[in-house]
């Protein structure tokens, strides 16, 4: 006859075991998705401003309102940003031509973690808006 192992107790002590993994699982899901998320926002910030530089004549003018609309895009997310670095290009800003904006954000790691994780990511996006072919010349 063979002895019988006794194997109470055996459940409790690998949820014990496991239960740390799964929150690490969990909370490393949740960063993925606030790292996306904060992509997202930047990537879409960029378009914006790209498109504001687009429906303006004068350069400086249009540097000004593509540097607002990013700041702005950015304040309505969810994306606290370190700091915020808009580089607009504005060199073939006439009709036919195009603006070019190139956005890069650098957001703390511990507000996308969850975790407190120190650090910063830097996340960059560029985008670049046509300009209308018969848009009336100032």
């Amino acid at each position: 006859m063979k002895p019988i192992l006794d194997e109470r107790g055996s459940v409790a002590l690998e949820l014990a075991l496991f239960t740390p993994v799964l929150i690490m699982l969990m909370l490393l899901v949740v960063f993925a998705g606030r790292l996306s998320s904060a992509r997202t926002d930047v990537v879409s910030a960029a378009k914006d401003a790209a498109r504001a530089a687009s429906i303006r004549d004068d350069p400086a003018t249009a540097a000004r309102d593509a540097r607002s609309a990013a700041r702005a895009a950015i304040n309505e997310g969810s994306l606290a940003c370190a700091s915020l670095d808009v580089a607009v290009d504005t060199s073939r800003l006439r009709p036919g031509g195009v603006a070019r904006v190139q956005l890069t954000c650098v957001a703390s790691l511990a507000d996308l973690s969850l975790l407190g994780v120190p650090g910063s990511k830097s996340i960059s996006a560029s985008a670049t808006e046509p300009i209308d072919r018969f848009r009336s010349q100032p």
